[in-house]
């Protein structure tokens, strides 16, 4: 074995070689080059008082230890209608899991633990779901089908979800470009995730069958910036319906991504829109990385023989990991990749590389916790090169062989073995289709390997659901304005685009408008009042009482009192802390006192007639500052522009 490789030298010549640059110094030709392609699954919680094919109540969640009995069940796959077994079903099977479901009475039933058939839809979920999918511009389905969609990673006792198509074929007009939608769909969510360490995965029922529906969209978005649009005009949209959920755990997106040569990776769960351009840019060019790979091995080796060899191994070391596996009497195994040279310290991610591609598959098939192994091409070693060398013996390593040490219980050794040399062999085929869980610092990793044709449905048990043509029309009724309309709208108004994306959120675009027509209140004082000032004070009070009442209310006080609209910014924080405090009382408890036009003016010219300028400067900014700063009584009931421009 040669001792002369340097990981770190290849890590960085492989990173140039797949032209990876950062996100904030990449651009269109740099995503052009690579083929970046992306669509989007959003998910939005549609807000009903029951879960979607029970009684229990829909949004009301308990605590993790706050469980009345725990379940315990193992998956396992069948047969789906062609005969054979789905690639992500055998995968779960693998993991040999002992899946634990922790239920609370007053969330959850026996519908939910797959004891009693469903019950027929809940029809308010249903109907917010076509008044949802109509505002996204889709051809609703004159009859909706109940399916079951094939689920084996535990999330769902059944080990199937029950899903429904609302929509197909819609059109979102972006302020930048149009997005194609491919269908809405209505279906029950997951339960929520405690824990997954080796073999035992614990979840939460309290979640699971709250409805939820799913748009999805074509891969029309070119580069991540596109993407993260295109996921808030769709989280936008559902809120200015007022029918789904917000909040934590209440909306997340499923992004796929893909690159020339690569294949669609779906990454998994992202809760927050603006995580989406870090991750789908670290995902493409690890797919391009992994395909320039896929390009040098088939170069240099020959996949059919391929195959590892493997030998226990024991020796003298202080790491941790290692000596705590000894104390459990699990064992060790090393194991030669040959012709694998340079390839475990390939770049993948930003400080990820190919082994960590192994190593996360270890941790989900074998359940071997990371640290989980350890090789020759680690920047930074734990062994020494003549500690390899010693190992490389054993198995009779060349210059051109990589070595891999990996450890834990002797009964998921051979999974281990066996998940090692798959993730190889997969390497000359370029980018393995996978769903893959995002991680907050724009880093994925492994979650299971992506459903494909072989997936199974199981024939459905509800009645389809026809739907009326003169119902459709009276829902079409119910819609608000469009997302879009709303942005040209404040665009008209002239108020700062940067309070665009929290007017959306929050959804007060409609009280926003009644009261700009309704009150003659500017709309861009109006935004920059909500985008800025109420973002702001409600950002450090989340349980406030304020709320489009409220907002509507203090405005319509101001003009019957004939009060200068500026004074809003004063009032404000008092009804944030107390929404139901009268008015009137706002203004006392502020030291608001009215004074007319002439009084101020006769205060005005006092304060300019005393005023002595700085020594070091005169200019007349200071003079006007001074004199604004001693004007208190003019905010409410003078414009404050007019009372500035009359300072000479």
């Amino acid at each position: 074995m040669s001792t002369n490789f340097d990981p770190r030298a290849n890590y960085e010549q492989t990173r140039k070689q797949a032209g990876y640059v950062e996100r904030k110094k990449a651009k269109q030709a740099d995503y052009d080059h690579i083929g970046f392609m992306s669509g989007l699954e959003v998910h939005q919680q549609i807000k009903t008082k029951e879960k979607l094919f029970c009684h229990c109540p829909a949004g009301q969640f308990n605590k993790f230890d706050d469980y009345d009995a725990e379940l315990i069940r193992h998956m396992r796959p069948t047969l789906s209608e062609l005969g054979e077994y789905d690639g992500t079903a055998l995968m779960e099977f693998k993991t040999k899991k002992e899946i634990v479901y922790r239920i609370k009475n007053g969330t959850a039933c026996t519908y939910d633990i797959d004891d009693t058939p469903p019950f027929p839809i809940n029809k308010e979920a249903l109907h917010n779901a076509i008044v949802i999918a109509l505002r996204s511009n889709l051809n609703i389905v004159g009859e909706v089908h109940i399916t079951r969609k094939q689920y084996l990673d535990g999330s769902i006792p059944t080990g199937f979800q029950r899903t429904a198509i609302v929509g197909v074929e819609g059109l979102l007009k972006l302020p930048k470009k149009d997005i194609r939608l491919i269908q809405l769909s209505i279906e029950e969510d997951a339960c929520r995730e405690i824990s997954d360490v080796g073999h035992r995965r614990v979840y939460q029922t309290d979640r699971l069958g709250v409805p939820l529906i799913e748009t999805v969209t074509y891969p029309d978005c070119k580069n991540p910036d596109e993407l993260k649009e295109t996921c808030e005009y769709i989280r936008f949209l559902g809120r200015s319906t007022g029918l789904v959920r917000t909040g934590m755990g209440a909306g997340r997106q499923d992004v796929n991504v893909s690159c020339k040569g690569g294949t669609r990776i779906e990454l998994k769960g992202v809760q927050h829109a603006k995580w989406i351009p870090e991750l789908s840019h670290n995902e493409c060019f690890r797919q391009w990385s992994l395909v320039q790979l896929q390009k040098r091995l088939n170069r240099e080796l020959k996949k059919d023989g391929w195959k590892v060899t493997v030998t226990d191994v024991s020796f003298p070391t202080n790491y941790q990991p290692i000596l705590d596996n000894k104390a459990k009497g699990g064992v060790m195994k090393l194991v030669k990749l040959p012709g694998f040279r340079g390839v475990l310290s390939t770049f993948t991610q930003p400080g990820k590389m190919f082994a960590d591609e192994i190593a996360d598959r270890l941790k989900v098939i074998a359940c071997l916790e990371r640290p989980n192994m350890l090789h020759d091409e680690m920047l930074e070693p734990v062994l020494t090169d003549s500690q390899w060398h010693k190992l490389g013996k054993k198995v009779h390593a060349t210059a051109d062989d990589a070595l891999v040490l990996v450890w834990g219980p002797a009964d998921d050794m051979p999974t281990a073995i066996e998940t090692i040399e798959e993730r190889c062999l997969m390497a000359f085929d370029g980018v393995p289709k996978e769903t893959r869980k995002a991680i907050s610092n724009g880093i994925t990793i492994f979650e299971r390997v992506l459903p494909g044709a072989d997936r199974m449905y199981p024939d459905t048990d509800s009645a389809p659901i026809p739907l009326d043509p003169k119902e459709i029309e009276a829902m079409k009724k119910e819609l608000p304005t469009e997302i879009i309309d709303r942005y040209y709208k404040l665009k008209e108004w002239n108020v700062p685009e940067d309070c665009f994306t929290y007017i959306f959120t929050k959804n007060w675009f409609p009280t926003m408008n009644d009261i700009v027509e309704k009150l003659g209140v500017d709309g861009r004082m109006l935004g920059c009042f909500v985008g800025m000032r109420l973002k702001n004070l409600l950002g450090k009070n989340h349980e406030s009482r304020f709320g489009y009442d409220t907002l509507y209310k203090l405005f319509a006080f101001l003009k019957k009192e004939k009060l200068n609209y500026r004074l809003a910014w004063n009032m404000a924080p008092t009804l944030v802390e107390d929404a139901s405090v009268d008015m009137k009382d706002v203004l006392r408890k502020i030291g608001f006192r009215r004074a007319s036009e002439d009084t101020i003016n006769k205060k005005l010219n006092k304060l300019m007639a005393s005023y002595k300028p700085n020594k070091k400067t005169n200019a007349a900014a200071n003079k006007r500052d001074w004199i604004m700063g001693q004007m208190h009584e003019a905010m409410g009931n003078i414009e404050l522009k007019v009372l500035a421009n009359n300072i000479k």
